[in-house]
């Protein structure tokens, strides 16, 4: 018994004795049936000098003795799960967003329409969508001719490694549950990869399916799959693909996917010589297409060290008016930023619906992925401090700098 537990029960047996003990000399009636009906336990049987005790005391929450303190304070630490060496935290790879990100811009970090991974497992938002996992995994299973218990083994064998990639929420899920969720999504992705490169109809399914079909959900379910909550291992899906791709698919998941993202991050397709070090994930992949093939500083956008300068940006319109000029390079990568002989030169960047929450994905990913650099975060600051106003945004577009869909300069802004 806890000294907690201690102080509850003797509060309740002070509670129940001056319910009984006579008042004023005067004899009380007997109290309802249903009052102070407290079962003790065995172990606190009262004897004659418990009871004067308890009688005697008058708060009983007076502050512990020390002794009392201290051993509460170790049976709080026993409490705490054993520490399992650093070694299990720099396994994760797919993270909950810090609640100090999510507040600001909780839809930007929240899926809409898909649900991959355990993290937003079960909501019932996104039950038409479980179903469809379910319609494309029978129809993978007709078109290989494979049977379902070689999907599940093979799911089954990397269960371990795959829960080590999220945190602790994905432990609560049974093991059968899990290695099924692990299928469904897999399945559901590598489908929209095909079908993306291949075309529906090769793939086997009708013009218009809701899943694939342009005018669908597939551009909500673009955005939701580059969501840092929203991820599944890489590695998940390499295994699944190895047993369901055709002789003539020679390319890997990754260059599939960057293939599949190309339309809501231009130009991410041609960057598969990027991809030389495994991804972890989708997010993972994408930020490595945008990152320069080098590891090293370029331009003026700096790399995560021990003693990182900060770096001050003034705006557009400020800078115009000290002389500096701007111009759009011819590159996709968004880091190749130079400034010389008073021009500045960057990169197009396309802005859409989805672009925010893209990158402020990317940015979260960086702040908890302790194995990256911050190049998306520093390259977000320097943007943020080039647009200050919509003459700032007005000024970049002019220049084929910035090419945004959105309806007006004043959204770029925000």
């Amino acid at each position: 018994m806890t000294i907690p537990e201690t102080r509850f029960w003797k509060k309740k047996i002070k509670y129940a004795l001056l319910a009984s003990k006579p008042s004023g000399g005067r004899r009380r009636s007997p109290p309802n049936q249903h009052q102070h009906q407290i079962e003790l336990p065995n172990r606190y049987y009262l004897t004659q000098r418990s009871r004067e005790r308890l009688e005697e005391e008058d708060d009983f929450d007076s502050p512990l003795s020390k002794a009392d303190w201290v051993i509460t304070i170790k049976e709080k630490l026993e409490q705490v799960p054993q520490n399992r060496g650093s070694s299990s935290w720099l396994n994760h790879c797919i993270f909950r967003v810090p609640r100090s990100l999510k507040e600001i811009e909780i839809k930007a970090y929240t899926p809409q329409v898909v649900c991959i991974g355990p993290y937003h497992r079960g909501k019932a938002c996104f039950q038409d969508m479980e179903n469809h996992k379910w319609r494309l995994l029978r129809h993978l299973l007709e078109r290989t001719g494979h049977k379902l218990e070689l999907y599940l083994e093979a799911m089954s064998e990397l269960e371990e490694q795959a829960r080590s990639a999220y945190a602790k929420q994905s432990i609560e899920i049974i093991s059968q549950e899990f290695i099924e969720m692990m299928l469904l999504d897999a399945c559901f992705i590598l489908e929209l990869l095909r079908v993306s490169v291949k075309g529906f109809i090769y793939c086997g399914y009708s013009w218009g399916d809701p899943i694939f079909s342009s005018r669908g959900t597939l551009p909500c379910i673009q955005r939701d799959l580059l969501m840092l909550e929203n991820q599944l291992p890489l590695f998940v899906l390499d295994r699944l693909f190895a047993l369901t791709c055709e002789p003539e698919e020679t390319e890997s998941v990754s260059q599939l996917a960057l293939q599949f993202f190309d339309t809501i991050i231009p130009g991410c397709k041609t960057a598969t010589f990027k991809l030389d070090e495994p991804g972890l994930h989708f997010l993972h992949v994408i930020r490595q297409s945008l990152l320069p093939a080098s590891k090293y500083t370029l331009g003026c956008i700096t790399i995560k060290q021990n003693h990182q300068p900060q770096l001050m940006m003034h705006c557009v319109t400020m800078l115009r008016s000290a002389g500096v000029r701007f111009r759009k390079t011819n590159t996709s990568n968004f880091t190749d930023i130079e400034f010389k002989n008073g021009v500045l030169s960057i990169p197009r960047l396309v802005i859409h619906d989805s672009t925010k929450s893209i990158f402020l994905n990317l940015m979260a990913f960086e702040q908890c992925y302790p194995h990256c650099c911050n190049h998306v975060t520093s390259y977000m600051s320097f943007m943020d401090g080039l647009i200050n106003c919509p003459r700032d945004v007005g000024y970049l577009r002019h220049h084929k700098i910035i090419d945004h869909g959105l309806g007006s300069e004043e959204e770029i802004c925000r």
